[in-house]
């Protein structure tokens, strides 16, 4: 009997030993696998981000090796509902009362979904206050990934053949980036009554709350990449909100005050503030503070918002489908009262808007006041778009009559006076000045010592642009990215005059992105001239900031410029570039120095609109018909009008009869 169970007992033994060691091998190329994706993750993406997406990776991935060590999927679920908790939470409470939302319903809504009912399909969202309501907040199902799946580790736990590991890796990395910029974006986000209404400017967790400013205000301009982000992905409701909501903070009346805005005015920026209800101080409710420029660094009324907000409303309706919110009675009137704002008679001449310094993205002195190119883009793209949206009625013929009429004199003056190439450049180094007479060639009496030194070697031979600013005996030779990328989304350039500039951008591509896209504008103001211009301004030194500083955020308006001219390598060439960095170094707002190494010297970190804009281009990449919701072309009837405003040589236009029709200088 002892020797039966001696020998029992010698057998337990073994297969124990066997087991354990199974285990240990099991587990010893599970750590080997696990440690070869992070020293991957390391050597590409450097270690600030590694930690993050590593993370990131083996959550997606994790379930493979939940069945592979038979982990509970339980424990598996509970983990990510956890996670979720975490990083969803809106960042205004929904909580608070407010006048279209009843608290109590809210509560018991809340109260029905605490229990593990988050997750939705990709084609459905969740909204805490209405619940598993359509295109409000999308976030994608946790699924078990099936160890039979094509992905990056075969079902025998071994490295997939054919070498495919590299590319594989490659697009994990990329995929990597974009989930956290997503993930990013939708924290951002600000809501009104328990409805998503924007994005805030940036969420710089290093910034006290004594140095965050308005960057935690919804701005206009900055909103534009996200709401397009969000279009582009079938999120229309945010966009749709923020459209109608910032329609009731545009100023309606019109006032003698100049301290008040005029009527038709879009605010620069807003934010949702939580106040006590009136006789009731237990009580409180959201209310929506627009800035008009009242209280930005400054005091500089924004121009721009009203353009931009035009460009988003005719997207949404494209993107969407949706054109009953264009079509509603109070839409249109904004957009009149925007367009009446801008086609204001005035003392100016010209068909350009007459602006001042800070008036845009460059929202400190730099020297744009006057006829910047940014504004003159963007009001001939927010015509464009008004004149498609407008619906026929008595009452805006004459308004749409002036918008025709604006749009040819506008395209012709830019077309012809703010274009710059080598050939044009020899010309103006050739002007006779103080000419008068209506068959002047050098019209505006440009001085042929302005040529810039820099100027003269920075020109290429193949390629041109258009330039910064152009007023009587100015000529700012500066190359301005958004407004040169934009004049090709709206077509205010020719096609040649369009691919002009893309090619002059590749052919300076060192001085336009370098490590990191894209130049705000170029060279950069620096000594007696930066003290003159900028008055000495201690944020844009020389390249840095709006002096000559590098935005990121311009990349998705490089992607549709790129798109429209059927150039994407371009923009996908600008995105590689950007992706070697951006998330490592927390999506700054921008980039200092000559060849933007430096992040920014006051830069705010996790900058939405950084993120937004390299998700935009991505997207726009991925899927280049999309971009259709951007791009504006020119009709038959306006391309007629501006044949025939070409074939009359303005420069030997001799004056005629006074006419009833409204002319401008072109």
């Amino acid at each position: 009997m002892s020797t039966l169970k001696c020998d029992y007992d010698r057998v337990v033994n073994i297969n124990q030993s066997s087991l354990e060691r199974s285990f240990q091998v099991l587990h010893h190329i599970f750590i080997k696998v696990s440690l070869g994706i992070f020293c991957w993750n390391w050597r590409k993406l450097g270690s600030s981000h590694t930690s993050k997406s590593f993370i990131r990776y083996r959550k997606k991935r994790g379930s493979k090796y939940v069945n592979f060590l038979n982990w509970s999927n339980t424990s598996y679920r509970a983990i990510k509902v956890d996670h979720f908790l975490s990083t969803r939470r809106p960042l205004h409470g929904r909580s608070v009362k407010c006048k279209c939302q009843q608290a109590d319903s809210a509560s018991s809504i809340a109260s029905e979904k605490e229990n593990g009912a988050w997750f939705v399909d990709n084609d459905q969202s969740f909204d805490t206050v209405h619940g598993n309501t359509p295109i409000v907040l999308q976030f994608e199902t946790v699924r078990e990934v099936k160890v039979g799946e094509k992905e990056g580790f075969q079902s025998n736990g071994s490295l997939p053949p054919n070498g495919s590991v590299q590319d594989d890796l490659n697009r994990i990395a990329g995929n990597s980036i974009e989930d956290e910029a997503w993930e990013l974006l939708r924290e951002s986000m600000v809501y009104y009554c328990g409805s998503p209404i924007g994005t805030i400017a940036a969420k710089d967790p290093n910034s006290s709350a004594a140095n965050v400013l308005n960057y935690d205000h919804v701005f206009i301009r900055d909103f534009i990449p996200s709401g397009i982000a969000f279009l582009l992905k079938g999120e229309y409701d945010i966009v749709r909100n923020f459209i109608l909501h910032t329609l009731q903070l545009q100023s309606w009346e019109k006032t003698m005050d100049c301290h008040s805005p005029g009527q038709g005015l879009m605010p620069a920026s807003f934010k949702v503030r939580t106040v006590p209800l009136d006789g009731d101080d237990s009580a409180t409710e959201e209310v929506l503070d627009p800035d008009f420029g009242e209280a930005a660094i400054g005091r500089v009324a924004p121009v721009d918002s009203g353009l931009w907000w035009i460009i988003l409303l005719r997207a949404y309706g494209k993107s969407s489908g949706d054109l009953s919110v264009q079509e509603r009675i109070d839409v249109q009137t904004g957009i009149k009262m925007i367009l009446r704002l801008c086609l204001a008679d005035g003392f100016d001449m010209f068909p350009t808007l007459l602006v001042t310094d800070g008036s845009c993205m460059i929202d400190r002195r730099m020297g744009i006041h006057g006829h910047p190119l940014e504004i003159q883009a963007l009001f001939h793209s927010a015509l464009l778009c008004a004149r498609e949206m407008l619906t026929p009625e008595d009452g805006s013929a004459d308004l749409i009559r002036a918008l025709n009429n604006r749009l040819v004199a506008l395209s012709f003056h830019i077309r012809e006076y703010y274009w710059i190439d080598m050939k044009k450049l020899n010309e103006i180094y050739r002007y006779k000045t103080e000419e008068y007479s209506y068959d002047a060639v050098n019209k505006f009496n440009i001085y042929p010592d302005q040529i810039s030194p820099w100027l003269v070697e920075w020109m290429p031979s193949k390629g041109g642009y258009l330039i910064g600013n152009l007023q009587p005996a100015h000529m700012d030779f500066r190359f301005f990215s958004l407004g040169n990328l934009w004049s090709i989304v709206c077509s205010l350039t020719t096609d040649d005059q369009s691919h002009a500039i893309l090619d002059l951008i590749e052919a300076k591509w060192t001085d336009l992105v370098a490590d990191m896209p894209f130049k705000i504008c170029y060279p950069a103001l620096e000594g007696q001239e930066w003290q003159i211009i900028t008055g000495c301004d201690p944020k844009n030194t020389p390249w840095s900031y709006h002096n000559g500083g590098a935005w990121p955020t311009l990349l998705w308006q490089l992607a549709v410029a790129s798109i429209k001219m059927n150039r994407p390598e371009i923009a996908a060439k600008a995105v590689e570039v950007a992706e070697k960095r951006i998330a490592r170094d927390k999506w700054p707002e921008y980039y200092d120095t000559k060849k933007a190494r430096f992040i920014g010297k006051q830069a705010r970190l996790f900058q939405t609109w950084s993120i937004a804009g390299y998700l935009v281009a991505k997207l726009l990449l991925a899927n280049p018909s999309a971009a259709n919701i951007l791009v504006t072309q020119e009709d038959s009837e306006l391309l007629n009008a501006f044949s025939c405003a070409i074939s009359s040589n303005p420069r030997r236009k001799k004056r005629g009869p006074k006419s009833s029709q409204k002319t401008y200088i072109v």
